[in-house]
């Protein structure tokens, strides 16, 4: 039984999505998406508007499976979330260099620009810019962060 919850936990750690990763856009809003991360979700996969000025980046299968659960929602409670979620998802592919195109409005969302940065959370990647999140780091409070790990067994 111990050896099966140890191999459930290394392959939940081996699948998740993890890492930060430094790259450029060029003038057209294309940039390198990471190896690795494109490994893990494919050489196709969704960009839609995130929370705190990021994007959220999915692969087809997460991003269905989040569409599904959304569509099941009560409308009262959903339609906004359901407007900006899949009104701005779009669907994108790596080029032979690994390349994507960002599309002009989400660039405009995430005020993506030159300097960018790409973070693997767990089932999802995140595309930032730079300096926002370098703020969002900075701003992170370690106390509320630790209170919210109390009681997980962290």
């Amino acid at each position: 039984m111990a050896e099966a919850q140890a191999e459930i936990v290394a392959n939940t750690i081996k699948d998740a999505l993890k890492g930060t990763y430094y790259q450029s856009m060029d003038a057209k809003g294309r940039m390198t998406f990471p190896a690795k991360l494109r490994e893990q979700i494919g050489e196709r996969f969704i960009v839609t508007r995130g929370t705190d000025g990021c994007l959220f980046v999915y692969s087809l299968e997460e991003f269905s499976a989040r569409a599904e659960k959304i569509k099941r929602l009560p409308m009262s409670q959903a339609r906004d979330f359901q407007r900006v979620f899949m009104a701005n998802a779009g669907e994108v592919e790596a080029d032979k260099q690994g390349r994507i195109l960002i599309p002009p409005a989400l660039r405009k969302l995430a005020k993506l620009e030159k300097e960018i940065v790409v973070t693997g959370v767990s089932d999802r990647c995140e595309i930032w810019d730079k300096q926002t999140w370098e703020d969002f780091n900075e701003s992170v409070d370690v106390g509320a962060l630790l209170d919210a790990l109390e009681g997980l067994d962290f």
